[in-house]
């Protein structure tokens, strides 16, 4: 719902998120407003690196009640955990309406931690549905190496009508800046060859 990115730590106080030290520094490269971020991937599955499912969230806990996939969900009551039908949002009266979409893109951010990663977490339809085209679009020019790929997060502004207007702000997934698509395939295929050598 923000016009930009912030990157937090895991430790909240009574203000909220502290902030991590690389939101500073990138922060300051960019002048102000955080509007991209380059990323690496994790995995070469697209499917790694996205996790998107509609869920049902107690508000009084935070924690899920119901997650599904569309087809199937995992319903949580007192009893336990049961298997049930998910026919999605719109058509779920368990979920009284207030069941959505919900993604985590977990991504690479700086060259500090190797296997640490930071999580994007959206219920915009507009990031998820980018996101996924997005992923499987580089997973198939890069030849199957998403996660050597040279990346960037970046915030895009739209109206629609269903936001009457109004900008609205999503995430795209695009080639590094001052890089061009074959420039980051030909880094990817670097990348993937000195990884399998060592």
């Amino acid at each position: 719902k923000d016009d930009q990115f912030t990157l937090t730590s895991q430790v909240q106080n009574r203000e909220g998120w502290i902030l991590h030290p690389l939101d500073e520094a990138l922060r300051k490269d960019a002048g102000g407003k955080l509007r991209s971020v380059p990323v690496q991937l994790l995995f070469d599955d697209p499917a790694l690196n996205l996790r998107a499912d509609y869920s049902l969230f107690d508000r009084s806990t935070g924690r899920p009640v119901c997650v599904g996939n569309g087809e199937t969900a995992r319903r949580m009551s007192k009893d336990g955990t049961t298997q049930e039908s998910c026919p999605g949002p719109d058509g779920c009266p368990f979920a009284a309406g207030d069941c959505k979409a919900y993604a985590r893109l977990n991504v690479r951010v700086g060259e500090e931690d190797e296997l640490g990663s930071f999580v994007l977490r959206t219920t915009s339809y507009n990031t998820i549905r980018t996101l996924t085209a997005r992923l499987e679009y580089f997973h198939a020019v890069s030849g199957g190496r998403l996660a050597c790929m040279p990346l960037e997060l970046k915030l895009r502004g739209k109206s629609t009508t269903m936001s009457f207007r109004s900008a609205i702000y999503y995430v795209d997934l695009v080639v590094r800046r001052g890089m061009t698509l074959e420039e980051a395939i030909g880094e990817a295929r670097r990348v993937d060859q000195a990884r399998n050598e060592a």
